[in-house]
């Protein structure tokens, strides 16, 4: 339990402050709005269920107050995640209708839980669901308003998830999976957690076998929903810091070629935009920016060397049959023995052709070429 609240907390962190950094660059997205509260209000509410922070903040305020927020953040939190799909679902301004109107019955939950809070007797204000005196109508009520509400709002955000993942694709569909089983477990064990109040209202006990299950469910539930919800995110961070490896790791492997063809044809250089070493060692951006030029410089240098190559017997051969090896050798040769102003053999001819029509087949042919230049 404690477990798998640290990895809940520390999930929700680090979810929280991703989602605030892409709602500064998109103030105007509502459905992200709608996210990063969802999750401002979940960690908002974790402290508040540990003892000592609870504590705190009763001794403030008044007995009772750090269960009261706790439950109306968790009630926020589900709120905002239904707001979520309405934003998504319908257009702008259906969806800030639907959600006005959702706020109706939130309010009501929150004011019946907060009556309920005032008028409960001091001696049974300090409790959590599981020691909770559920003989004291006012405190078998709360749980009961609360998880009522929960089990509604978790429900139709759970309808609303089975929707988009059937239609979307992975990433997306796979952490939607994982966020409508999530909010599958959390509406049985609300359910039956609503079940068990009842009996314990009226003075029933509720066997370990049935209550352990739950809350074992309840407790998983939680952190594979924060998982799901964040999993799209952090999949295609990790496929673009894969794309980044890729390209640092290109951009240095072509330094033989491109420094041979720079250094006899500096004119090539793509140098009109300044850049500052500090800056770009900083940003991710740089990396792309860097390997995109010398790509297209080593391009541009084989293009002009083309010329001079056909003639060391190149004009007619088929350029994905030449080795790498042979190439290199030719190249070295041309580069040495030729006249830059010599223009009598102007026509370019085709060299480390790539296998595909995408970027990545050209780079693989030019990486190819130039790990035989630094083999040489």
């Amino acid at each position: 339990m404690i477990a798998s609240a640290l990895l809940a907390g520390a999930v929700l962190v680090t979810a929280l402050f991703w989602k605030t950094f892409q709602l500064v660059k998109a103030p105007r997205d509502i459905a992200l709005r709608a996210v990063t509260l969802c999750l401002g209000c979940a960690t908002l509410a974790f402290p508040f269920g540990i003892p000592p922070a609870a504590r705190a903040l009763e001794a403030v305020t008044f007995q009772g107050s750090a269960k009261l927020l706790q439950n109306v953040l968790l009630l926020s939190t589900v709120y905002f995640l239904m707001c979520f799909y309405l934003y998504s679902a319908t257009n702008r301004d259906r969806g800030r209708t639907r959600a006005r109107w959702e706020l109706l019955p939130l309010s009501v939950t929150i004011a019946v839980i907060t009556v309920l809070t005032a008028l409960t007797p001091h001696h049974a204000t300090s409790h959590v669901y599981a020691t909770a005196n559920m003989r004291v109508t006012q405190v078998a009520l709360f749980y009961l308003t609360a998880g009522l509400y929960l089990s509604y709002a978790l429900g139709s955000a759970f309808v609303w998830t089975l929707r988009h993942a059937r239609a979307s694709v992975r990433p997306l569909a796979t952490g939607l999976w994982l966020a409508a089983a999530a909010m599958a477990g959390m509406v049985l064990s609300s359910t039956a957690r609503a079940a068990f109040i009842l009996v314990r209202w009226l003075g029933g006990a509720v066997p370990p076998f049935l209550s352990l299950p739950v809350a074992a469910l309840l407790a998983f539930s939680i952190p594979l929903f924060v998982i799901g919800v964040t999993y799209p995110g952090i999949a295609t961070r990790l496929a673009a810091l894969r794309v980044w490896w890729q390209h640092r790791c290109d951009y240095h492997r072509l330094r033989p070629l491109w420094l041979l063809l720079h250094t006899a044809y500096p004119q090539d250089a793509l140098n009109r935009v300044p850049t500052n070493p500090w800056r770009d060692a900083l940003r991710v951006r740089s990396v792309h920016r860097s390997h995109y030029r010398r790509v297209i410089e080593c391009r541009d240098g084989l293009v002009r060397i083309s010329p001079h190559l056909a003639r060391l017997g190149l004009a007619d051969a088929d350029p994905r049959s030449v080795a790498p090896e042979d190439l290199a050798h030719k190249l070295r040769a041309a580069l040495r023995d030729h006249d830059p102003g010599d223009q009598t053999a102007a026509k370019a001819i085709p060299l480390a052709m790539p296998d595909g029509d995408d970027l990545d087949s050209d780079v693989r042919q030019l990486v190819a070429l130039s790990t035989a230049l630094k083999s040489m």
